[in-house]
C-alpha cells in the first residue's frame, strides 16, 4: 500500500476523532470502509494490517512501531526521515522506512508525554525512560545541522542471572562463582565497557546475586536498572525547568541516597563529578557497584581517579588515587566481540599487600 493512502486514511480518521462522534476504532473503521466505496484500491486481506498501521499513526510510533517491538532488534536510530538505522548484535543496517519528519516529531512527542521531560530550542537534548523500559536519546537543531536526530536504545525484557550469561558464553562457571562470592562479601564493583558491551546487563545479573535482606538504592540519568530486589528503591536526574530551575543532579542523588540507609548503593553509570560523591559512599562502608564507559579495565581505574576532579579545584588528585584504590575491589571490563557476543574481556582485583593495593588479573 502506498504511504499517500496510509497517510488519507490516517487523517480521515483523525478527522472522525476530532468530530467527536467516533471513539478511535471506529473512526479507522469508517474511514477504511469509505475507502472501499471510493473505489480506492485496498485489499480486503489488507485490512487487518492497515488498521494497525493507521492506530500506530494515530496513537503509536507509526511506521517506527514495528521496529521499536522487534526483540530482536537493540537500537534504533534516525539522522533524518531518509535515514534509519538499526542495530542486531554487532550488525549495523540501515532500514528502508518512509517517513517524514512530521512524523518524527509526532512520534517523539508522544514518547515524552509521560516522561516529564521537554525538548525545545532552550533545552535541545532530552533523555527519557520510555514505558517499555527502552532509552530515548533526541537532539534538535540548530545543535543539529537539520534534522532531528533520536536514538532508542532498547534493554531485554529479562533479568539475566549470571547463570543465564555463563549460558550465554559470556564467562565461565568458574568465574561466575568468583563473582558470586565476591559480591556477597561486599567487594564494590566497577564495570566497565565501551557502548552496547553489556554492561547494564552484567550490573543487573550482579545485583541478582543479592540476599533478600539487601536494600537497594539506585541513582541514574534515565531509568535502565532492573532487579527483583524488594527492597528498592529507584531514582533518576531531572532537568530544570522552563524557568531553568528544579534540576536535580546525580550528585544530589548519591548525597540523598546515603540518608536512605541502603545496606547497596548503585550509580547506573557514572559520567562526571559525581565520581566524588560516589567514593566517597563507597568509603563510609556502603557496598556499591557502577558503571563507566572505558577501553579496558585499567583504563576504567584511571578514568574514575580523574572524574572527581570535575568537582573543583580543591579535590587533590593524590587523595582521589588512594580512594579509588582503597575502596574499589573489582573491576569487570565486558566487551563485544566480533559474532556480536557480550563477553567479560577482563577481571581486575584489588589486593592489600605489605600495606599497598595492588591490582592482579583475575584468570577468566
Amino acid at each position: 500500500m502506498h504511504s499517500e493512502t496510509l497517510t488519507d486514511l490516517t487523517e480521515r480518521a483523525r478527522s472522525l476523532v476530532a468530530q467527536g462522534t467516533e471513539n478511535l476504532e471506529h473512526a479507522i473503521s469508517q474511514a477504511i470502509d469509505e475507502a472501499f466505496e471510493s473505489s480506492l484500491s485496498i485489499a480486503s486481506t489488507d485490512e487487518p494490517n492497515l488498521k494497525n498501521s493507521i492506530r500506530n499513526q494515530l496513537t503509536g510510533l507509526g511506521s517506527l512501531q514495528a521496529l521499536v517491538e522487534d526483540p530482536v532488534i537493540e537500537e534504533v536510530w534516525i539522522n533524518s526521515p531518509q535515514q534509519v538505522f538499526i542495530a542486531r548484535g554487532a550488525k549495523t543496517e540501515q532500514v528502508e522506512l518512509q517517513l517524514t519528519a512530521v512524523e518524527i516529531r509526532q512520534a517523539v512527542e508522544r514518547m515524552l508525554r509521560d516522561s516529564g521531560r521537554r525538548l525545545d530550542r532552550s533545552e535541545p537534548f532530552v533523555d527519557a525512560t520510555l514505558s517499555d523500559g527502552s532509552r530515548l536519546h533526541v537532539v534538535i537543531p540548530d545543535v543539529t545541522r537539520e534534522h532531528w536526530a533520536l536514538n532508542i536504545r532498547k534493554f531485554p525484557a529479562k533479568v539475566y542471572s549470571l547463570a543465564d550469561l555463563v549460558q550465554l558464553g559470556s564467562f565461565t562457571f568458574e568465574l561466575m562463582s568468583f563473582l558470586e562470592t565476591e559480591f556477597r562479601s561486599g567487594t564494590n564493583i566497577l564495570v566497565s565497557g565501551a557502548t552496547q558491551a553489556g554492561k547494564t546487563t552484567m550490573l543487573c545479573a550482579l545485583l541478582n546475586v543479592g540476599a533478600a535482606t539487601d536494600r537497594l538504592v539506585s541513582v541514574e540519568e534515565t531509568f535502565e536498572i532492573r532487579t527483583n530486589y524488594r527492597d528498592w528503591v529507584a531514582m533518576q536526574a531531572r532537568q530544570p525547568n522552563l524557568e531553568g530551575v528544579g534540576e536535580i543532579t546525580l550528585r544530589r542523588l548519591v548525597r540523598e541516597a546515603l540518608r536512605m540507609r541502603p545496606t547497596r548503593l548503585v550509580i547506573g553509570e557514572v559520567r562526571q563529578a559525581e565520581a566524588l560523591d560516589l567514593l566517597i559512599a563507597l568509603n563510609s562502608g556502603i557496598a556499591g557497584l557502577c558503571t563507566i564507559h572505558a577501553n579496558s579495565a585499567e583504563e576504567a581505574l584511571d578514568k574514575l581517579q580523574l572524574l572527581p576532579l570535575l568537582a573543583g579545584e580543591n579535590i587533590p588528585a593524590a587523595f582521589v588515587s588512594q580512594t579509588v584504590h582503597r575502596t574499589i575491589g573489582l573491576v569487570v571490563h565486558c566487551a563485544m566481540d566480533s559474532t556480536g557476543v557480550r563477553r567479560v574481556a577482563e577481571v581486575l582485583k584489588s589486593e592489600l599487600v605489605d600495606h599497598e593495593y595492588i591490582w592482579s588479573k583475575v584468570e577468566l
